[in-house]
């Protein structure tokens, strides 16, 4: 389909962006790859009567590791953090994770920041920001603020930023100790998107023990979250077969599953157990 008619701006800085975005209005749109806003102003699930585009914004992309963290500018491409050799590093899951997204073309053209601020229910990456206890950075008018992934993502196609904020960085903390991560998802065969995707952190003690267990799930339920009670049941515990099959029963507990044509929701709710056991044991694998 045509997408309706709309009006278009291409930024230099972020401040022309942000007068675009005055001018045009509330209902307009930053646009970046486009890889999840144009498919549904095709489909006139959305209209915006402009688009702003900030591709040509300066340094808004790019990795980089420093002391306190991994920062990732929001225009980086998810091939670029899937190749990148400081992420693969410091965080494997979200090279994993930005290796699976969508295709080639879309892994090329695709960006971290449009992808988190579509926050789209079955996307890969809200996971993973959520097991990383990652830190969003936007800027507006009104200044910069930092929005802690657990606040950030707040409904379906929701999440905490304001009409006039633009996403600019995210920043994932480095990890220490014993530690390991990994990201598993049930794709669907015609979209790519997740099933079921399940980002696992698991951190063990001198005991071998878990320390800390972290476990982000998307596609399940209407938005990304924490399993809580998951991790809950594993602190604690040896990093057995046994132990993580039965917490991994818990992979639902903090969200109504959903259900479509191609998944019901006992078929989601058995996949998310057997995700969530894939995820963990590959992360403690990963520790050794």
């Amino acid at each position: 389909m045509i997408p309706a008619a709309f009006d278009y701006y291409r930024a230099k800085s972020i401040q022309e962006a942000f007068f675009a975005k005055q001018q045009a209005g509330a209902d307009a749109k930053w646009i970046a790859g486009g890889h999840s806003l144009l498919p549904m102003m095709k489909l006139r699930l959305a209209t915006p009567p402009a688009l702003i585009d900030i591709n040509e914004i300066d340094g808004l992309s790019g990795i980089r590791l420093q002391a306190d963290g991994l920062v990732i500018g929001a225009l980086t491409h998810h091939a670029e953090i899937a190749h990148s050799e400081e992420v693969v590093r410091t965080w494997p899951l979200l090279a994993q994770a930005a290796g699976l997204i969508g295709d080639r073309q879309v892994r090329n053209r695709g960006t971290i920041g449009g992808n988190l601020a579509h926050a789209d229910p079955a996307s890969d990456l809200p996971a993973v920001a959520l097991a990383l206890e990652a830190t969003l950075v936007a800027e507006g008018p009104s200044g910069r603020r930092e929005i802690p992934a657990s606040e950030f993502f707040v409904g379906p196609m929701t999440t905490a930023l304001s009409d006039d904020e633009l996403l600019t960085q995210v920043r994932f903390p480095v990890p220490s100790g014993k530690v390991g991560s990994f990201y598993c998802k049930y794709p669907h065969p015609a979209s790519g998107y997740a099933v079921v995707g399940v980002a696992a952190v698991a951190q063990l003690g001198p005991d071998g023990k878990f320390q800390a267990v972290r476990v982000g799930v998307t596609g399940v339920g209407m938005w990304a979250y924490r399993a809580e009670t998951t991790e809950k049941e594993l602190v604690g515990k040896l990093p057995t077969q046994e132990n993580i099959a039965s917490a991994a029963q818990h992979a639902v507990d903090e969200t109504d599953v959903s259900q479509d044509l191609f998944a019901s929701e006992q078929y989601r709710t058995h996949l998310a157990a057997l995700y969530t056991v894939k995820a963990l044991q590959a992360a403690v694998q990963a520790i050794q």
